[in-house]
């Protein structure tokens, strides 16, 4: 009976406790609560925010009477000024100014002037706020030697297109990891004694570089894998983004459509090139290829057997994102303009292919 009254007694006052408290848990629960909702619509708004805003920075379009500087971080430029002031005319045709960097004709062996004098050039475009493009006069060789003397701090203030192909690529890949666009497109020795020889080259790259990107419907081809996808831009030229492997300039392919082209290489390169990207994982979470021009293929003794474009296939057969061939983008006469760091639709089918700016 004791026992009994004591267990009563302890009910009792165990309920005149919750009662007191019952409050206190509520408002508790009610905080937590609202935290918890607080942080989901925050996440959400985080999300979309990231949906709508592009991952790469656009730098603004041209106008007139903006300025583009013309630099030669690469090969040397001999006997090649009548291109470059043909360049210089052309910008001047579209009411820009230009401006030829201090070094671009300058001779240190193999380049245009010293690794230093080609980067003060190229640094001094991107540092000068008053600079609204920059215009690489050729490629070739000589690009990778003066990345890490790069200063990106000004140009994060005001950054402005860089334009070029080749072996520009290793450019376009530092940009890319900045978080910029760029523009693949013709540089300024692919200017022509008639400009009608290379008026898609032209103008695709003024429509880019004025804020009108042109969406391309490509040739089609049999051996096109077909499908849809979706994903910024990236790439260049094959050989360059094979050197790029293992450095800080190698870029993250997840989630994103690449661009590749070629020139004056065996198939057996392309293959090897192909093999040691793939074994890096280049292509693991790719969203899809697009294929350029593919120029000028060397012959080795011993022939490799198949087509560039069945080699292509046969090196990504594991692989099941859709690849497109035709993508007139390269070291032909016929060079379009690309938005590197932007985001396109990919459709690709036998037919015909379609490339898309969002």
């Amino acid at each position: 009976m004791i026992k009994f009254k004591q267990v009563k007694k302890n009910v009792l006052l165990q309920k005149a406790v919750f009662m007191i408290l019952r409050p206190h848990f509520l408002f508790l629960f009610f905080v937590i609560n609202l935290i918890v909702i607080s942080d989901t619509i925050a996440q959400n708004k985080s999300d979309n925010f990231t949906e709508m805003t592009p991952k790469f920075i656009q730098p603004p379009y041209l106008k007139a009477g903006d300025t583009v500087a013309i630099v030669a971080p690469s090969g040397i430029l001999k006997s090649r000024e009548g291109e470059v002031q043909q360049a210089v005319k052309l910008l001047e045709s579209w009411g820009l100014h230009a401006i030829v960097g201090k070094h671009v004709f300058s001779k240190a062996n193999h380049f245009a002037g010293t690794d230093e004098e080609r980067c003060s050039d190229l640094q001094s475009a991107m540092d000068d706020p008053k600079i609204n493009a920059i215009w690489c006069a050729r490629g070739g060789y000589g690009t990778v030697r003066v990345l890490d003397k790069l200063n990106y701090t000004e140009f994060k203030k005001n950054p402005k297109w860089v334009i070029g192909y080749s072996d520009i690529t290793a450019l376009h890949n530092q940009l890319h990891n900045e978080g910029f666009q760029s523009l693949h497109a013709l540089m300024c020795v692919s200017l022509t004694k008639n400009l009608d020889d290379i008026k898609e080259s032209i103008s695709t790259f003024k429509s880019s570089i004025f804020g009108h990107p042109e969406n391309y419907t490509l040739k089609g081809s049999n051996y096109n894998r077909t499908g849809e996808t979706s994903g910024e831009l990236v790439g260049g030229n094959l050989t360059m983004l094979h050197t790029m492997l293992g450095s800080k300039e190698s870029i993250d392919t997840s989630g994103k459509i690449l661009f590749i082209e070629e020139i004056g290489e065996y198939k057996y390169h392309i293959d090897r090139m192909l093999q040691s990207m793939k074994r890096a994982g280049y292509f693991d979470n790719l969203n899809g290829l697009v294929v350029g021009d593919m120029s000028k293929m060397r012959k080795n003794t011993t022939l490799w057997g198949t087509s560039v474009e069945q080699l292509i296939l046969d090196a990504l057969a594991e692989y099941d994102f859709p690849i497109a061939f035709n993508v007139p983008a390269g070291h032909e006469k016929d060079n379009r303009a690309l938005v590197l760091g932007r985001t396109i639709d990919l459709k690709v089918e036998k037919n015909e292919s379609k490339l898309s700016y969002k």
